[in-house]
């Protein structure tokens, strides 16, 4: 048995994702649409429309309150779609019991053959977990709760008999979990920025991290945030024995707001909800396709690879320009600073 004593770090990744590796050289594109539409056939057509047009994945919330179920609609695209990356942004692992999560995601990996991507976090609405009957731990227990959460999740994934006795989860399996389809395991991507506990956290346990402008997520603000943040990272990752090229870099545009021009773009955020743009602050990008090719190209030039574009629920528009316009201009990019300035639609 694996108890809370233990170097529970031997269960940290030991070899570079494949999904990280293949994507370390290129940029790709993932959407999350809030709150998810509730009419499920029009949902499920769009974002086939997503795969048919590029986007990399689709990325579901986990807010139970006020959004239909992430792990009902993974499992519903896994059957609909064929290719496009599937991903929580961001599961918190104190909404259902570790190993029901576990469970989850295994039965959308082999659903979908093979396209999970497990976003995690620790949670950060007290009003949230209230409604929904839950404790709000302190800040502390929700980052061991997170912590003891990987471990057992690639335990029980291993499909080999696992126990473990922590302070927040205790599990024993006699080894008759059924697992995931990739190997190793299931990406995991662990959101947040923190310098002390997170980045530490993602270097000994994760495939990815996650951040972008807003203190909800990782507080990545500026140009000297995103390289100090990326520099501490770097250094976690040495003292745990692995590369930098070991995690991949993704970032959270909230929302992202596209328009063919400044005229239609002011129309537009002028329509929108006002208090949530305002609550967005400096996460929000509005900007016209070649606006939004600039910015995306500065961030990759920072060292991102990957971004989860959030598009506010009814913004066909931005979905559309962000496939059909942002995305190719990054295709094929070798040196990825020096993607196209124009977009493919001017």
């Amino acid at each position: 048995m694996v108890t809370d004593r233990d170097n529970v770090a031997a269960l940290a990744p030991t070899t570079t994702h494949p999904w990280v590796a293949e994507g370390q050289h290129r940029v790709r594109f993932g959407v999350s649409i809030y709150p998810q539409p509730p009419e499920w056939r029009g949902f499920i057509r769009h974002v086939r429309w997503m795969e048919e047009h590029g986007i990399d994945g689709y990325f579901a919330y986990d807010h139970p309150a006020a959004n239909a179920d992430c792990w009902t609609a993974l499992a519903a695209l896994a059957a609909t779609t064929e290719r496009i990356r599937l991903g929580t942004a961001i599961d918190c692992v104190l909404y259902r019991p570790v190993y029901l999560l576990a469970r989850q995601a295994a039965d959308v990996d082999r659903l979908s053959g093979g396209r999970l991507v497990l976003g995690i976090g620790i949670g950060d609405k007290p009003a949230e977990f209230a409604e929904m009957g839950l404790p709000y731990p302190p800040l502390k227990e929700r980052f061991k709760a997170l912590e003891e959460a990987v471990v057992v999740l690639r335990g029980l994934w291993s499909g080999e008999p696992f126990a473990f006795a922590g302070e927040t989860v205790a599990v024993d399996s006699p080894g008759t979990f059924l697992p995931p389809v990739q190997q190793p395991h299931v990406p995991i991507l662990i959101a947040g920025g923190g310098e002390k506990v997170t980045l530490r956290q993602v270097a000994r346990f994760a495939d990815a991290s996650n951040m972008g402008a807003h203190d909800t997520i990782g507080g990545a603000f500026s140009g000297e945030d995103i390289a100090r943040k990326f520099a501490v990272l770097d250094g976690y990752l040495a003292e745990a024995g692995r590369s930098p090229e070991s995690v991949l870099r993704s970032q959270f545009t909230m929302p992202l707001v596209l328009a063919e021009t400044p005229h239609r773009l002011q129309a537009k955020l002028a329509a929108m909800p006002q208090d949530v743009l305002a609550w967005c602050g400096r996460a929000l990008f509005a900007g016209t396709p070649d606006e939004g090719i600039a910015f995306y190209r500065d961030l990759a030039a920072k060292g991102f690879r990957y971004f989860i574009a959030n598009i506010l629920a009814g913004d066909v528009e931005t979905v559309e320009l962000l496939a059909e316009a942002v995305a190719p201009a990054f295709a094929g990019a070798g040196d990825l600073t020096r993607v196209r300035a124009q977009s493919p639609r001017a």
